[in-house]
């Protein structure tokens, strides 16, 4: 392991080992206008939610890393803190990468990348009719970070309004996620697409306290067939299954056929049913593995 220290690194570098390691980032596609009333379309991946009460996301449109310039959307936000943080899809990324270039002040984005406007209800800058999910907000705070190049301007803009697509939206009128297809940043030239075949879920430990994987049987955590994700699993359920469960998994004619087959060789039973259990915590059947797993 390589140990680095950003104070001897030049900020083109720190920006590229940073930017590759601290991702994906989900992308701001910010439209802003100043006070003459040009309008600015421009993306931004140093971006998140930050607050749900109130609504709050932050974005940071950093000072360039070559010259120390400011970017148009900082100073048009600064003229009139308003903006609209349009959702990017692959359907418009290429788009939105266009829309990157740095064209002169005064220059429409929406013109150049091939956009269409609408205009908003409580904002002046226009939405992105192209986008997913266009949120108008008034901009609370401009936070400067720093003065040399590279340095952040932390936005912080408060939704007022949020408007979505009914094409992305489930049959309880809820965003699906496999229907939004959002892209997001990575290092240099580099994104992601998150499409219905990379998304998985993760239970959260939200309404039971888990018994935490100190809790496992040391013959269980210390499995050379397991992995950190699957202890997690087994350390995220509340209690134990109980003995009867356990002797009922006995009788699994799986189950029974690698007991059968291990009789008397408790290294290779042990090796069998943790390859099981692990299938059944990789395909999210937790009960069923830690039934078999204490066999």
């Amino acid at each position: 392991m390589i140990t680095l220290n950003p104070d001897n690194l030049a900020p083109i570098d720190l920006q590229s080992y940073l930017q590759h390691a601290i991702a994906p980032r989900p992308i701001c596609f910010a439209s802003t206008v100043d006070k003459a009333g040009h309008i600015n379309l421009s993306p931004f991946s140093f971006f998140n939610l930050f607050s749900t009460n109130p609504p709050i996301c932050v974005f940071s449109p950093s000072r360039r890393v070559r010259d120390n310039t400011t970017k148009h959307t900082l100073e048009n936000i600064l003229e009139v803190p308003e903006c609209v943080i349009n959702i990017v899809n692959y359907a418009m990324v290429q788009q939105v990468s266009l829309a990157s270039v740095e064209y002169p002040k005064g220059v429409n984005e929406f013109i150049k990348a091939g956009f269409t406007p609408l205009q908003s209800t409580h904002v002046k800058p226009p939405r992105v009719a192209e986008s997913p999910v266009q949120l108008e907000c008034l901009v609370q705070q401009v936070i400067p970070l720093g003065q040399e190049g590279g340095a952040g301007n932390l936005v912080l803009a408060q939704i007022k309004l949020i408007h979505i697509k009914e094409e992305i939206l489930n049959e309880k009128g809820k965003i699906d996620q496999k229907k939004i297809d959002l892209v997001a940043r990575l290092g240099g030239n580099w994104y992601c697409r998150v499409t219905g075949n990379n998304l998985f879920k993760v239970d959260k430990p939200v309404s039971t306290i888990g018994i935490g994987i100190d809790a496992i049987p040391e013959t269980i955590r210390h499995s050379h067939i397991l992995s950190g994700n699957n202890l997690g699993q087994l350390g995220n359920v509340e209690a134990l299954p109980s003995d009867e469960a356990i002797e009922q998994m006995k009788q699994h004619p799986e189950v029974r056929a690698i007991l059968d087959a291990t009789m008397g060789d408790h290294k290779t039973r042990e090796i069998e049913l943790h390859t099981r259990a692990k299938i059944l915590l990789d395909q999210g059947d937790v009960e069923t593995a830690w039934q078999i797993l204490l066999i």
